[in-house]
Order: structure tokens, then C-alpha cells, then sequence
């Protein structure tokens, strides 16, 4: 017997409300978890090449859908079980309160000019070299971690939920975790991580525009403008390097009326960023205005993901 229609939308629904409430779990993350056992693996698996890579992003991305499935398939005659199951999941792999507390904290920091504090906190939001940064360049960091793990942590895996309800869940936290550790051009996972990273990228093909999209729709709450957010996706995202943190950082910027872009110094490598948007660069009070369109993003995402969910499953029976 199939689980109920509303099951998987109001399991979203709730997972969500429980995020808005009470953030990240403050320990035993789940997440925290995976990332334990990937370390572990990779230990034994590291190899530098791109085969070892792909078979270890494979064991772990399907172990979890696998289990993810399994958990699924055993709720499927138990409604308030499904429920619960569902809820659970989309709390453990959302990350959208969070990550807007940490902006409008490192907001108020920049703004009281306490430097120190706000390079102790900027890991939390971005993996660039904090000793790097003036408060100016502390700004842009927040602003552009904020834009592109809005779509990340929130958007992202509230689409693959309604898609594919809690082996999507679990399985997109998996694939994005494993880019966040392997995924990145340092010279140890250049090649190790190439799997791991082109599979984070097809799983935020559609998500990050769908993210982007929101930006541009809400950037009136924010003071903005929808068809600069627009302009500014169509005109400079291709030239990101990345093909999904483009579009929604171009969005982003367009509807907060700033630029980003530019030098960006991570601990293994240094970039230039192509510019984004075309307006001064972001100050702290734009850091805190992106917090705020950040939440509204992921209210919107939810309803769109909760909605979703609806009319597939009682579309499907």
C-alpha cells in the first residue's frame, strides 16, 4: 500500500517549521555523522586519481540513498510514521536558519568593526582564509556564501525531498557534504574529488536556477529590484566558474543592488572572480538585508517543494 498523498508535502512542512525553530541540531548532527564516515573511507581509499574518487563517492551517495529507501519503503503502511520520517530528514539536511543567523551575526560584527570576531565566525558561512579579509572583504564573503548556500542548504534539498521525499533528502545532504570535502581544486583532490564535484553539480543544475529565480521574485522585500536580479543572472553568470553558484550569486547581487566578484583567497589557491551585478560593493548592511532575503528564499522554497509534493503524490495515486 502506498503512503498516503499528504504524507511527503506536510513531512516537508513540518521538517521545515522544526529548521525555523531550532536551527541546526546542536549535537549528534547527522550530517556531522556522514562527514566521520567519509573521512574514514577516505583514509583507506585515497588514491591520487579520479577511479578511487568516483567509487567512493559512489559507496557512500548510494549507501545513503539505499538506506534512505529502505527507511521510506518501511513507513509505506504507517501514515504518522512517514510523517515523522519525513519531517526528521528534511530537518537534519536543512540549513537555512542557521546560515542566516550567522549572516546578520557577521552583519552586527562588521558593523561594531570587531574584525576578530567576524574572521572566528566566517568559517562558519565560507572556506576562504579569514586572515585575508578587511571588513570590506568580509562583506562580500558573507554576501556571496549567503546567495549560494541558500540554494545549497535550503532550496536544494527541499526540491529533492518533494522529488524523491527522503532518499532524496538524504542522498542530495550526501552528494553536497562529499563536494564540500573532496569536491574543491586543492592539489590533493584535484582528482580524487572530481566525481564527487561534477555530481554535486548535476544535482544543483535545476535547483540553483529555481534558487535564483526566488531571489529575483523577492528582491522587492529587500528594497530590490526583480528585473535587475534578472539582468544581472542573464549578463554575468556564465562567467562564474561555477555553473550553479553563477546564476544565483548574479541574481542575488542584481536584487541587492551590489557587485560581486573578485579576488577570493582560499587556503589552497587564490581566484579571480568575475564581476557580478553592477552595483558598490556589498557593506554590512547589505550582508543583513541578504540574511533576510536568505530566509524569505527558503519560506518561498518550501512552499514551492511542500506544493510540489502535493500534486505529484495525488497525481501519482
Amino acid at each position: 500500500m502506498p503512503a498516503r498523498p499528504w504524507v511527503r508535502p506536510a513531512g516537508l512542512l513540518l521538517g521545515g517549521l522544526a529548521d525555523a525553530l531550532f536551527g541546526d541540531p546542536a549535537r549528534g548532527h547527522p550530517v556531522a555523522g556522514f562527514g566521520a564516515l567519509a573521512t574514514a573511507l577516505e583514509r583507506r581509499w585515497y588514491a591520487d586519481a579520479p577511479g578511487p574518487g568516483a567509487a567512493y563517492a559512489a559507496v557512500l551517495v548510494g549507501t545513503t540513498v539505499g538506506a534512505g529507501a529502505l527507511v521510506e519503503r518501511a513507513c509505506a503502511r504507517h501514515p504518522l510514521a512517514g510523517l515523522l520520517t519525513t519531517a526528521a530528514a528534511t530537518w537534519a539536511v536543512l540549513g537555512g536558519t542557521s546560515l542566516a543567523r550567522h549572516g546578520s551575526a557577521l552583519a552586527d560584527e562588521l558593523t561594531d568593526g570587531d574584525l576578530a570576531a567576524a574572521r572566528v565566525r566566517l568559517p562558519s558561512l565560507c572556506g576562504r582564509d579569514p586572515a585575508s579579509l578587511d571588513v570590506a572583504g568580509a562583506a562580500r564573503a558573507g554576501t556571496e556564501s549567503m546567495a549560494e548556500n541558500t540554494s545549497d542548504a535550503v532550496v536544494a534539498p527541499l526540491l529533492w525531498g518533494a522529488v524523491a521525499g527522503v532518499p532524496g533528502l538524504l542522498g542530495y545532504r550526501a552528494v553536497n557534504t562529499l563536494d564540500a570535502m573532496v569536491g574543491h581544486r586543492s592539489p590533493r583532490y584535484l582528482r580524487f574529488g572530481r566525481a564527487a564535484a561534477r555530481l554535486d553539480d548535476l544535482a544543483n543544475l535545476l535547483p540553483a536556477r529555481v534558487a535564483a529565480a526566488l531571489f529575483a521574485a523577492l528582491a522587492p522585500a529587500v528594497e530590490g529590484s526583480p528585473r535587475a536580479a534578472l539582468a544581472a543572472w542573464r549578463r554575468d553568470a556564465a562567467a562564474h566558474p561555477s555553473p550553479n553558484a553563477g546564476p544565483v550569486e548574479a541574481a542575488a547581487a542584481g536584487a541587492l543592488g551590489v557587485a560581486l566578484g573578485g579576488r577570493t583567497v582560499y587556503p589552497h589557491r587564490v581566484e579571480e572572480r568575475p564581476r557580478l551585478g553592477s552595483g558598490p560593493a556589498p557593506a554590512p548592511a547589505d550582508l543583513r538585508r541578504a540574511a533576510r532575503l536568505s530566509r524569505l528564499v527558503g519560506v518561498a522554497a518550501l512552499a514551492v517543494a511542500a506544493a510540489f509534493a502535493a500534486l505529484a503524490r495525488a497525481a501519482g495515486g
